[in-house]
């Protein structure tokens, strides 16, 4: 089972470690991970221009998004981790979900089955984990995916954490995001199995 892991956080904090820690208790339960964070890479935005609708043949834009493009298709499992920023996603997460319309318009089934969940870090307790959940859910469903949560009684949509804006040592406090992210993984991970 081959899974790839996106940190949409331009630091290396609190989204950095709750991904890392998600790769590595799929790892720890024989999964092949891969990795990739927006940190000091070049992402540029989609610009509409449809080059991908008429080449089929990719983005006109040469950037980091031909690791994530090649990884994308590599997995079997996809996991997106945020910070919040301003209640959702970060903008660099959301560009790489709207640059992936090149390998879509290449192929529109190469996502197509695979599996997806979320992970949410909020610097308060009700800052935006939801919202940010359900746009993630909402690309993997648009690009007929699967969306995986935690199921019914603590962890629905997926992982949540409260970081208390402490980055990577808020993770490691947050007791309760750590179950809910490990109840998330178990549900992911069996759905993959499965497939």
């Amino acid at each position: 089972m081959k899974i790839f892991g996106i940190s949409g956080s331009p630091r290396l904090q609190g989204t950095h470690y709750a991904v890392n820690y998600a790769l590595d208790y799929l790892k720890e339960r024989g999964c092949e991970t891969k990795y990739f964070s927006v940190a000091r890479k070049e992402i540029k935005f989609c610009m509409h221009c449809d080059y991908c609708i008429r080449k089929k043949e990719g983005c006109i834009h040469k950037d980091d998004m031909n690791e994530v493009y090649e990884n994308l298709i590599w997995a079997d499992g996809i996991i997106m981790g945020t910070p919040i920023y301003q209640g959702n996603i970060t903008g660099q997460l959301k560009t790489i979900m709207d640059r992936c319309r090149a390998i879509v318009a290449k192929n529109p089934k190469v996502l197509n089955g695979k599996i997806g969940m979320g992970i949410a870090v909020g610097g308060d307790r009700n800052g935006g984990q939801e919202i940010a959940l359900r746009t993630i859910h909402d690309f993997y469903i648009i690009n007929e995916m699967i969306p995986v949560g935690g199921g019914s009684f603590g962890a629905n949509l997926g992982a949540t954490f409260w970081s208390k804006d402490k980055g990577r040592d808020g993770i490691i406090e947050d007791d309760e995001g750590l179950r809910v992210l490990r109840k998330t993984l178990n549900k992911f991970l069996n759905r993959i199995s499965k497939k």
